[in-house]
C-alpha cells in the first residue's frame, strides 16, 4: 500500500474467532448492522494495515501512528480507503505517552484474540478499546473523513447508572453484573433505577450510592414521564448500564437531550456500547449480561451472591432446620406450578425426615398454603408475611429450599444454599434457571405428571450432599 492509493478494507469477519466468542458475536452483529460500531470500523483499519504492510513491527508501528498521532486514512467510501498522502513511517521509540500506550495495547491484543477461544482475550481487546477511548475520540477516528480529536476527561467522580426493573429472579440473576459494574466503577457515583418492590433488598446489597424508583409509567401518563425524564437529566449521568435490555429500558435513552446522552451499555438504537450479538436471545441471562458487560470492558462478571443478612429469622425457626416450600409463581402462568397437594405431601415428608417445612409466597398464595397444611399441620405458614430481605435471610438460613421457577429459588441460589427447582415446558431452563453448586433441576413437560417421590428423593440426596459439603468445609 503505498500513500493516496485506494485499497478495499479487509474487515474483521466472524470467522476470525471461534464460534460462540465474543468477538465473533461482535462482528456477525456488526456485518448485519446498517451503522457498524466505531470500535469494530477501527478493527478493520488495524486488520487492513497490518495485512498489507506484513504484520511486522512497522505494520504495528504504523497501526499505533494511526490511532494516536495522525489517523493514516484520509477517506473511507463504500468499504474502500484512501490511505493519506502525508503519512510515513512510525519510528518505534519517539512516541511512549499514553496515548500511543494505549493504542500498541489495542493492536497486541487484537492481534493475540484472533483465533483465539479465551473470552479473557477477547475481554482484553474491549477493555483496550475503552482504555484508548480514554485518552482519544473514536467517534472522529471511526468517521468518513478519520480526524484525531483527543477524548473529554471527565472531572471528577463519574456518575453511573444501572437500570433493572424487574422480575424477582431476573433482578437476582442481576446481582453479579451489579457487583462486578460496582467494582469497575468503586470511584464513581453508583446508582439504581428499578422499581418499589426491590428497592430495599437493592438498598441492602450495600452496592448503591443512590437508588431510584421508576414507577414504570404507561404510555398515556405524561405527568409521570415527565418526571422520569427530569429525574435523569438532573443527575448527568455520563454512563447507563441497562441491564433490563427492553422495550421500554431501551426508550429511556431517549429521555436524556441528543447533546446530554450518557454513553449507554444494552441494546437501544444507537448506543454507544451494544450488546452486540445477534443469538443473545438464546443466551442465559447470565451469559448473556456477563457479555454485555465484556464488551463494556469490564470482565469477569461473578456469579449472582447475596451478602449475609442483618435480619433475624421469624420466630420459632431459629437453631431450627427447615426446608423452605416455594408454590407459587407468575399468576397468569399456571403451567410453571406444580399442585399444591403436591407440596402438601412432600412436606409431610420431610417432616418425617425430620425438617420443619416453612411456605413463603405473596399474600395471593395464601390458599396454596392452605392446602398444604391441610396435607402437614406441622407446616410454618410465612406465605403473604415477608419482605425480599426477609426472604433472602431465609434462603440463606434454610437447609433446603424445594419450588416452582419463581424468584425466591433465585434467591436460595445466590445465598449459596442447595435447591430443587421444578421446570415445565412453559419455560426453558437453559435460559433462565438457578446456578450453584448446591442447585438441582427437574424439568418435565407437565408438572401434573411429577411424583412426589421423584422430588423427595431428589430433595434427600441435595440434603445429603449439602451436608457432607459442610462437614468437609475448612475452618
Amino acid at each position: 500500500m503505498t500513500p493516496g492509493s485506494w485499497r478495499r478494507v479487509t474487515p474483521l469477519k466472524p470467522r476470525d474467532f471461534p464460534a460462540g466468542t465474543p468477538l465473533h458475536h461482535f462482528c456477525a452483529w456488526n456485518q448485519a448492522s446498517r451503522r457498524p460500531d466505531r470500535r469494530y470500523v477501527l478493527a478493520g483499519d488495524l486488520h487492513t494495515l497490518l495485512r498489507e504492510f506484513g504484520g511486522g513491527e512497522r505494520a504495528r508501528e504504523l497501526c499505533v501512528m494511526h490511532l494516536a498521532r495522525r489517523p493514516l486514512i484520509a477517506v473511507r467510501l463504500g468499504g474502500r480507503i484512501l490511505l493519506s498522502r502525508t503519512a510515513h513511517s512510525p519510528a518505534a521509540s519517539t512516541d511512549d505517552g499514553a496515548t500511543a500506550a494505549a493504542a500498541r495495547c489495542l493492536v497486541d491484543r487484537l492481534r493475540a484474540a484472533t483465533g483465539c477461544a479465551d473470552d479473557a482475550s477477547h475481554a482484553a481487546v474491549f477493555a483496550a478499546f475503552e482504555a484508548l477511548a480514554a485518552e482519544v475520540d473514536l467517534r472522529a477516528l471511526a468517521g468518513v473523513r478519520p480526524r484525531h480529536i483527543p477524548a473529554m476527561r471527565p472531572t471528577g467522580a463519574r456518575r453511573i447508572l444501572v437500570i433493572r426493573l424487574s422480575a424477582l429472579g431476573d433482578f437476582v440473576q442481576s446481582l453479579g453484573p451489579m457487583a462486578a459494574l460496582r467494582h469497575h466503577h468503586a470511584a464513581d457515583h453508583f446508582a439504581l433505577l428499578t422499581t418499589a418492590p426491590f428497592a430495599a433488598l437493592a438498598a441492602e446489597l450495600g452496592l448503591f450510592d443512590e437508588v431510584l424508583i421508576d414507577r414504570r409509567p404507561k404510555p398515556s401518563a405524561f405527568r409521570e414521564w415527565w418526571t422520569l425524564r427530569r429525574q435523569l437529566r438532573e443527575r448527568r449521568f455520563d454512563r447507563v448500564y441497562d441491564l433490563q435490555t427492553s422495550q421500554r429500558s431501551s426508550h429511556y435513552l431517549r429521555l436524556f437531550s441528543r447533546r446530554g446522552r450518557p454513553q449507554w451499555s444494552g441494546i437501544a438504537p444507537g448506543c454507544s456500547h451494544p450488546h452486540a450479538n445477534l443469538d443473545r436471545d438464546r443466551q442465559h441471562t447470565i451469559d448473556k449480561q456477563a457479555e454485555q458487560l465484556l464488551m463494556a470492558g469490564i470482565y469477569p462478571t461473578p456469579q449472582p451472591t447475596l451478602p449475609r443478612s442483618t435480619r433475624t429469622l421469624p420466630a420459632g425457626l431459629a437453631g431450627r432446620d427447615f426446608v423452605l416450600l416455594v408454590p407459587g409463581s407468575s399468576p397468569h402462568r399456571p403451567a410453571k406450578r406444580w399442585p399444591a397437594a403436591c407440596y402438601g405431601r412432600l412436606a409431610l415428608a420431610l417432616t418425617g425426615a425430620g425438617c420443619v417445612p416453612v411456605i413463603v409466597g405473596t399474600a395471593e398464595e395464601r390458599a396454596l398454603a392452605a392446602e398444604i397444611r391441610r396435607a402437614c399441620p406441622d407446616a410454618v405458614d410465612l406465605v403473604g408475611n415477608t419482605d425480599l430481605p426477609d426472604l433472602a435471610a431465609l434462603t440463606r438460613s434454610a437447609r433446603l429450599t424445594v419450588g416452582n421457577d419463581t424468584g425466591v429459588c433465585h434467591l436460595a441460589a445466590a445465598s449459596g444454599g442447595p435447591v430443587v427447582v421444578l421446570f415445565s415446558a412453559v419455560s426453558d431452563p437453559a435460559l433462565c434457571a438457578p446456578r450453584g453448586d448446591l442447585v438441582r433441576i427437574i424439568a418435565t413437560p407437565d408438572l401434573n405428571d411429577l411424583e412426589v417421590d421423584t422430588v423427595l428423593a431428589e430433595a434427600l440426596a441435595v440434603l445429603r450432599g449439602a451436608v457432607h459439603r459442610a462437614e468437609v468445609q475448612p475452618t
